[in-house]
């Protein structure tokens, strides 16, 4: 995903989920202790302070996207939510979201929320990624002007209010 971006920000493309991981860990080491220290080998930081702690306990959800062959695993070992995009490798989210909660099971977690990235404003396609579980949808909204986006946010709200 976006080779050159991650090259352009100095992590090395094939070691971007060790980083990932690294900053995951670290983070909720952070968030979660009066003083955080992390040492891995591509973060290490002795113990510090961070406050204000996020209002959420233990720490914010972390939200992992992507749909590769280990995503769903890391999902479950390190995220909170998993945020696929919409028609990008699947067209049913439903085998792939009781994959991940059996995961999540195996590590003694609870359902996965499951936000999915991309969807366009099809509600029919809309309930059956509710129907497979999907809990959440992000929809696509153009970089546009006010008069431009606008409208399409108010007809997002309204096709949104039928699945609240």
């Amino acid at each position: 995903w976006n080779l050159e971006e991650m090259e352009n920000h100095g992590t090395d493309p094939a070691r971007r989920w060790r980083r990932m991981r690294e900053t995951i860990e670290a983070m909720k080491a952070i968030w979660a202790n009066d003083e955080g220290e992390y040492h891995g080998e591509l973060i290490d930081f002795d113990p510090i302070w961070q406050w204000p702690k996020p209002v959420q306990d233990p720490h914010p959800p972390v939200i992992i996207g992507g749909d590769g062959p280990t995503t769903l695993k890391r999902v479950a070992r390190y995220g909170d939510g998993w945020m696929p995009i919409d028609g990008r490798n699947r067209d049913d989210f439903g085998p792939a979201i009781a994959e991940l909660n059996d995961l999540a099971a195996e590590q003694g977690r609870g359902p996965v929320t499951v936000s999915l990235f991309g969807s366009g404003p099809n509600p029919a396609r809309i309930e059956k990624h509710a129907k497979a579980g999907v809990d959440r949808i992000v929809f696509l909204v153009p970089p546009a002007p006010g008069d431009v986006v606008l409208p399409l946010l108010e007809e997002r709200a309204r096709l949104a209010e039928q699945f609240a």
